[in-house]
């Protein structure tokens, strides 16, 4: 397959069966304590019951069920990601194909100054910023596997692995967890600008939660085996039906549970 055509965000998801391909189910990530994120939650469950599987059954008309399976090999994803940050899929996908064509492998773009890694990305935007996230997200997963390959992550609890990720410079709870769902499957909801507007309107985050609210309620607002689902249909959504400035309400499927339409939907 061409390398453009595996890049494309946002055209990878397709539509079919969930189960084919995916991988063995996994259980919830858990942390040591009952978070404000788990008490909204277990709130939301109780005051407005069955709002998730109501949105998703909606959404589910319109586009479908995905069927997950891996995209990228797990650096290139995370480099992609880096490399997507505040910029367009397609600035993104022309910087990634520069650095893939300027250096022959990882280790090669590890061992480059940073000054010549910004010069081949510069069309992805913010090349002085996320040319040394990409020199240092190469260095620690080469000191943490001895290679470049990031499946030593799967060994690890979800959110074991995205702590792992995001603590490495300029790596956010987004960008770990858009490597765990996408390459390996694990359970985490990637919360992204879409995935963000959706879930506010909708009301199943509260209207001024931050991103690291939203990561950590998603956790528990969805069944793992349906996290992957739920994120692309509210990506869909969100560039679809539910656009910023002109969402079209009248034939969103989800409508009489949205809070966006009516403030005391059930």
């Amino acid at each position: 397959m061409p390398l453009l055509a595996r890049l494309v965000r946002r055209d990878l998801p397709r539509l079919g069966g969930y189960d084919a391909g995916m991988p063995p189910a996994r259980k919830r990530p858990v942390s040591a304590r009952i978070s404000p994120a788990q008490t909204w939650v277990k709130r939301l469950k109780k005051g407005r019951p069955g709002l998730v599987e109501d949105a998703l059954s909606g959404l589910a008309t319109l586009y479908g069920t995905p069927a997950w399976k891996p995209r990228m090999d797990p650096v290139s994803e995370l480099v992609t990601t880096i490399l997507s940050q505040n910029t367009s899929d397609t600035n993104a996908e022309r910087a990634f194909t520069a650095l893939r064509a300027r250096y022959p492998d990882w280790a090669a773009v590890e061992a480059a100054p940073v000054r010549s890694i910004a010069a081949v990305i510069k069309s992805g935007g913010l090349a002085a910023q996320k040319a040394p996230r990409i020199k240092a997200a190469l260095r620690a997963t080469r000191e943490q596997s001895g290679s470049y390959d990031l499946t030593f992550l799967t060994a690890m609890e979800p959110l074991a692995a995205r702590d792992w990720l995001t603590a490495i410079p300029g790596i956010g709870p987004k960008t770990a967890s858009i490597v765990m769902l996408f390459c390996f499957g694990v359970p985490l909801m990637p919360v992204d600008t879409h995935v963000e507007r959706v879930s506010k309107r909708i009301g199943l985050l509260p209207p001024k939660a931050s991103l690291q609210f939203a990561h950590d309620a998603w956790l528990d607002l969805v069944e793992p085996s349906r996290m992957y689902e739920a994120h692309v249909a509210l990506i869909r959504h969100g560039r679809g039906h539910c656009d910023a400035l002109r969402p079209d309400c009248e034939r969103c499927p989800i409508r009489a549970r949205c809070r966006y339409v009516e403030k005391r939907a059930p």
